[in-house]
Parts: structure tokens; sequence; C-alpha cells
């Protein structure tokens, strides 16, 4: 799908890194969409969106698949093969990135322990150089992922079923950095209501 397709409202794009929102998948496990379920009073893709423009995104993009919404100060990009896993996500979301943005910030709507202070610190390390990127918990790269426009053809390869940059992160390590994030986020992911109730709790008390 070409940028031109993507609807959004209040948008700009006026910077090098892109915000990008993966919210397609029909939360099975859990009974319905991810993206509309609200945890705190704020629906999960809304909570995506403004952590990744809270957090130095210049614009942020949002793969929509099962259901379909508005979301304020995002594109919205429509994916019609969502059924099929996180890699079609991966790749309608690349497809669509503007030519004005150098690099994407990859973020799940399901994590939303994932805080604006993780993705500064994801957006500081391209600043300082890095093309490619990953917050590390304990050592292990998850989510977020910082991609510079030169990986973005070898991720879009390599994002199929239900991965999306992870087989990137494992074969090209040597061009990773990696950035703790332990002491101001989690990858922790909703896909039941325990998770959810779970999650709320730690929020409630945050």
């Amino acid at each position: 799908m070409a940028i031109g397709e993507a609807e959004g409202r209040g948008v700009e794009y006026r910077g090098n890194v892109a915000g990008l929102l993966l919210a397609a998948g029909s939360g099975s496990r859990l009974g319905r969409p991810k993206a509309l379920v609200e945890l705190g009073g704020e629906r999960l893709v809304d909570r995506g969106v403004r952590t990744l423009a809270e957090g130095g995104c210049a614009c942020v993009m949002v793969v929509l698949g099962a259901a379909d919404t508005t979301v304020d100060g995002a594109v919205t990009v429509h994916n019609p093969d969502w059924s099929t896993g996180m890699g079609s996500s991966v790749r309608t979301g690349i497809d669509a990135l503007p030519d004005t943005v150098d690099a994407v910030l990859v973020a799940l709507a399901d994590q939303p322990l994932i805080t604006p202070e993780a993705v500064r610190r994801l957006v500081e390390a391209f600043e300082q150089g890095a093309r490619a990127a990953a917050a590390t918990y304990n050592g292990n790269p998850r989510n977020p992922v910082l991609l510079g426009r030169e990986h973005w053809s070898t991720v879009y390869s390599m994002a199929e079923r239900d991965v999306g940059a992870r087989p990137f992160l494992r074969a090209y390590s040597h061009v990773v950095t990696t950035v703790p994030c332990d002491d101001v986020a989690s990858p922790e992911d909703i896909d039941t209501a325990e998770d959810l109730a779970r999650l709320s709790e730690v929020l409630d008390r945050a």
C-alpha cells in the first residue's frame, strides 16, 4: 500500500524516525481485537501511539486489520492479510513508510508496559549513529526495535507468518545496537484476560 492510501488525522511528517505500531491481530485468546481493548480508560492502540509520539517519533503509523478504527495523531494502514500473522503487518507497514523518514521504530500494541523513555533511548541511539537497535531486558533483545532504511528490505524479506523483526535481529546481531531498558519498561504482552487483569494491576500500582 502506498503512503497515499493511508489515512491519518492531524499528522505531519517532520523528522527522520517514524513510529510503527502493529495492531492488526484479532486477539483470538482474548476474545476481541487487542487494539480496541481499554486499559486505564485508554485503548491499547491510543496508548501505543502516545508512547511512540512522546518518545520522540516524528510521526506514527498504525497497522490495523481485524478491527478498523480512527486513531488520532496517527496514520492508519489496513493490512488485508492480517490473519496470516505479524509478518504481513511488518511488510504492510514498511510499504507505507514515507520517503521522508530514515528509520522506523517498531512497537506492538499489546505491550502496554513499553514506555516513552524506552522509545526515547532507541531514538537517541539512532541520533548517535546506530542504524539498527533493539531494547533489551535481562540482556535479551525484544521490542521496540529501530531499523534504518537500509535494513528495511532485509527485514521485509524475512518477516513472515507470526514473526516480524526477530529473524533479522538474530541473523544480523553484529549490526544491532542493544539498548538496556529493564529499568524503564517491560515487554510483557496481553494475550489473555488474565494478562489484561495482571497488567492493569501493575499500572494501577505505578
